[in-house]
């Protein structure tokens, strides 16, 4: 049964051929000549033709009787939109949290946005932190790397409107380890370097890595957030930890349609 499974179907050559002039065109997002369509795509120009006239005639592709260049037509909007309604962040991050566990070693949340702030969807622990985190646990958005990283992205009065109850959501007093302006500052280290880092805050001992997943719009739908322990834990911007993390976001938002 397993030699049957592994062996490649049988597909359309025709068909695998035309997609790349579509390719081509979704990736260079303007109009295009047939000339720099066709060596775009890898192919002569008397070969992209024909596909052209097909892809026109079902509307994935349109023409400018003006200029003669080539853009994506309605159909493949069409297509376009209907993947992005049935796209799911979560669903489609869940693989890739379970991945990165893996071969960091460490553990890894996905978080939301929800009505109480950035809540965690999913957790992955390799090896139990013993620290009081579970799915549907809401996040601090001024003390947890999470927290400042839905901050750093999101619109700013809405941050501000969580901000103020932080504090008595979770029975705490306001950090007066972190003024305004710190927190601010930390704000714009996130978006220098993509991700936001906590060293052993809020919890002793523990590090933490937060990188964002975007859509096709640029918005933020799901923060992903490594952490362990401190002496296991590469807390470099640059170390193996945080580029790991990069790859995995950028892969997720590629698959919801962003494009940096």
């Amino acid at each position: 049964m397993a030699a049957l499974e592994d062996k490649p179907r049988r597909g359309i050559q025709s068909v695998e051929i035309g997609s790349t002039l579509l390719v081509a065109l979704a990736s260079q997002l303007k109009p295009l000549p047939l000339r720099e369509l066709a060596r775009e795509a890898g192919m002569t120009v008397g070969k992209a033709h024909p596909y052209l006239v097909s892809f026109m005639k079902v509307g994935f592709v349109t023409q400018d009787p003006a200029t003669g260049l080539y853009a994506l037509g309605p159909l493949a909007l069409q297509v376009g939109l209907a993947k992005l309604y049935q796209l799911d962040p979560v669903r489609e991050a869940a693989p890739r949290i379970a991945q990165l566990a893996a071969s960091t070693e460490q553990s890894v949340a996905g978080a939301v946005w929800g009505n109480l702030g950035p809540t965690i969807v999913q957790l992955v622990e390799p090896q139990p932190m013993h620290v009081n985190l579970r799915v549907g646990a809401v996040m601090s958005v001024r003390n947890t790397a999470t927290g400042r990283l839905f901050a750093s992205y999101l619109p700013p009065k809405v941050v501000e409107q969580f901000l103020a109850s932080d504090a008595a959501r979770l029975a705490l007093h306001e950090d007066k380890k972190r003024s305004k302006s710190s927190f601010e500052a930390d704000l714009v280290e996130n978006r220098k370097h993509g991700m936001a880092r906590t060293i052993g805050d809020p919890i002793p001992g523990i590090n933490a890595f937060s990188a964002p997943v975007f859509d096709a719009l640029g918005n933020i739908v799901l923060a992903i957030t490594v952490m362990g322990p401190a002496d296991g834990f590469d807390s470099r911007w640059d170390g193996a930890v945080a580029k790991a993390l990069r790859e995995c976001c950028t892969e997720i938002s590629r698959q919801l349609g962003h494009t940096a």
